[in-house]
């Protein structure tokens, strides 16, 4: 199994690079995989098909409200983390041919996802089905470093915008990640589709990473996403399916 977190800032288009990571996995064959949405928007799921509310799935967040606010359970005693691990699994996995997918969702309680974040890191550490990838879709903040959903992951794939504000996001990123102690392989740079394409040597040179090209403008993309349509439809002449395919061989995939 590899575990593969892409972040960055928001809009930089880190769950459109998940979702074409994920099609072309299961091009090449290499699956099952595991998609985690840790982004309380919640795209993921749309943008490669999987119907949550329509197969009954729920997310971690729900679980947590169904367990301890609706059904009056209490947070003393057995830790919330590892009573809700059988619930992730039972109702908050959704299964698909490919790949199965668990979602964070929105705040558990205003302004704290301490008790998602920890129920979703115990989850992972338990798997018990064996992933031949398992890809997460960060939020745009740092905070889901700080509290270390996944301790241990293969590449980093931080996704930038044509702005200084991004280049402090990966800088303070790969500081924090050094820092709570997450083992990593790569911290790789990628491109979001508004990055000039000759900046190559400007970003290597900002932030002393390895970059691995930008992701292609695609209008076909755009009405996808539109029209709640899922990029694993995508047909294989799409220009941004292309350029992520490329840059996931320039990773060693």
């Amino acid at each position: 199994m590899k575990r593969f977190v892409t972040m960055g800032r928001g809009g930089s288009g880190k769950t459109t690079f998940v979702a074409l990571m994920t099609k072309y996995f299961i091009e090449k064959g290499e699956t099952p995989l595991l998609l985690v949405d840790v982004d309380p928007d919640q795209n993921l799921s749309e943008m490669v098909g999987a119907d949550l509310k329509k197969e009954g799935r729920k997310t971690v967040s729900e679980l947590l409200i169904d367990t301890f606010l609706d059904k009056g359970g209490t947070t003393v005693g057995v830790p919330p983390s590892q009573r809700l691990e059988s619930a992730i699994w039972e109702a908050g996995l959704y299964e698909g041919e490919n790949f199965d997918l668990m979602a964070i969702g929105t705040k558990f309680i205003e302004g704290c996802y301490c008790l998602p974040d920890a129920a979703l890191k115990k989850a992972l550490e338990g798997l018990t089905k064996t992933y031949t990838y398992v890809l997460i879709d960060s939020p745009g903040g740092l905070e889901h470093l700080n509290r270390r959903i996944a301790s241990q992951v293969d590449d980093i794939f931080d996704i930038i915008d044509p702005s200084s504000k991004s280049f402090n996001h990966v800088e303070r990123a790969y500081k924090v990640a050094k820092e709570v102690k997450i083992e990593f392989n790569n911290f790789y740079v990628v491109g979001g589709n508004r990055v000039p394409d000759e900046w190559e040597e400007e970003v290597e040179k900002r932030t002393n990473l390895k970059y691995l090209g930008k992701i292609s403008h695609d209008k076909q993309v755009e009405n996808f996403v539109l029209y709640g349509k899922s990029l694993l439809d995508l047909p294989d002449s799409s220009p941004a399916y292309n350029s992520v395919k490329k840059i996931m061989q320039k990773a060693g995939y």
